[in-house]
């Protein structure tokens, strides 16, 4: 990707946390902003999440990270865990960006096959893209594979992301 293009990323924050979860690990979410930043050239990295209230204190770390972050009201289930599904805000904001001419490379970090659609749109319209998938090889959607998308594995990248506590 050319970093003088306008680069976004949109990360569906759910799917990012719980993918290097269930791989063992925790994300260092400060050195994977600045690593897509020299990596792919992100000049903004969207991050799609839950609100939740009681997490004031990670929002705001996120933010000064440099993140810029799209609140998704939540729900909670009958056990009184939290779901706050982003995906249809990500393709609205990632298909509004595209329209409005403020994308011209893209980079899509999640490992769920629903946003097969959007990259297929991104290929067809010339948009450069790149999936980044926090789940390893064998639970990455094959949707997206299907794709022809290029794919990155945090895993693979693990030892410079990895969360080490002082």
């Amino acid at each position: 990707m050319n970093p003088t293009q306008n680069t976004i990323a949109y990360i569906d924050a759910a799917n990012l946390h719980k993918g290097v979860g269930s791989s063992g690990w925790k994300l260092n979410y400060q050195k994977f902003r600045s690593w897509i930043r020299q990596k792919f050239g992100v000049t903004q990295a969207i991050l799609f999440i839950g609100l939740v209230s009681k997490h004031a204190s990670l929002y705001t770390s996120l933010q000064s990270a440099g993140y810029t972050l799209v609140f998704k009201d939540v729900v909670y289930d009958g056990d009184g865990n939290a779901k706050g599904n982003c995906d249809a805000d990500l393709v609205l904001q990632a298909t509004r960006d595209y329209f409005e001419g403020r994308v011209s490379s893209a980079v899509l970090v999640s490992s769920d096959g629903d946003y097969a659609s959007l990259v297929k749109f991104w290929m067809e319209k010339g948009v450069p893209c790149i999936i980044v998938s926090p789940a390893p090889v064998k639970k990455c959607s094959v949707l997206l594979k299907r794709t022809g998308a290029p794919i990155l594995y945090l895993e693979d990248v693990r030892h410079k992301l990895d969360y080490r506590p002082k």
